[in-house]
């Protein structure tokens, strides 16, 4: 049978370094950026809606802004698409790679004065990310959160069962795999936070860096 060639942002070992990124980032706001989420909007709103019913309107904006800032990410990385999508000298993916990358590193320098900065600034970051790479091995998936990966590796493992078709047991390992990554950058996130502090978050441009010398390869 022939083999299906997959673009290198497809791929599970690029896809595994996004996620491994994605959950260092999310550990990393919420240990050092006073207990808000980067990539967890879900967990921003309901923590929001919270805040405003009781009255707690500064607090309150601590998780609507990662919100708004996690909406402007996905808005500039389509703007990003559109522009440069037919550029043969860099990958538009790159281009918003490389963004991360220098995004990632201000915000280590950033004191905890401005930590809401901070937490905005990755937000848009990871939004950036999620709306850049949404495949593997043409699989819809998500690089920095879980829900939507945990419902369709659940569905596929189902599917497996039900019918027994290989193809649906290697899309459900696919989406877990990408899970027990996210939580092992998540892990590795949490504890480096709470001992390196800050400067911790310079982790994941390291990590975004391999991910974006990665793309100048295909893989089959």
């Amino acid at each position: 049978m022939e083999k299906i060639r997959h673009q290198t942002s497809e791929t599970f070992r690029l896809s595994a370094l996004l996620a491994l990124s994605g959950g260092f980032q999310d550990a990393y706001t919420y240990n050092v950026r006073d207990h808000v989420f980067s990539n967890a909007q879900t967990g921003n709103i309901v923590l929001m809606s919270q805040h405003f019913m009781m009255g707690k309107w500064a607090e309150a904006l601590h998780y609507l802004f990662p919100v708004i800032a996690f909406a402007m990410g996905v808005f500039v990385a389509e703007k990003i698409q559109q522009k440069y999508k037919y550029r043969s000298r860099i990958h538009w993916r790159q281009i918003i790679v490389a963004l991360e990358i220098a995004i990632l590193f201000l915000v280590g320098f950033i004191p905890v004065q401005f930590n809401m900065a901070a937490t905005m600034l990755v937000s848009f970051s990871c939004a950036m990310q999620v709306q850049t790479f949404r495949k593997v091995h043409g699989y819809g998936y998500a690089s920095t959160m879980c829900i939507g990966n945990l419902r369709a590796g659940t569905e596929s493992l189902a599917v497996y069962l039900r019918d027994k078709k290989p193809g649906a047991l290697k899309k459900s390992v696919h989406y877990y795999g990408i899970i027990l990554i996210f939580a092992a950058g998540a892990g590795i996130g949490g504890v480096l936070s709470l001992y390196i502090g800050l400067r911790a978050i310079w982790i994941s441009p390291v990590l975004l860096t391999a991910a974006c010398l990665l793309m100048n390869y295909e893989k089959i």
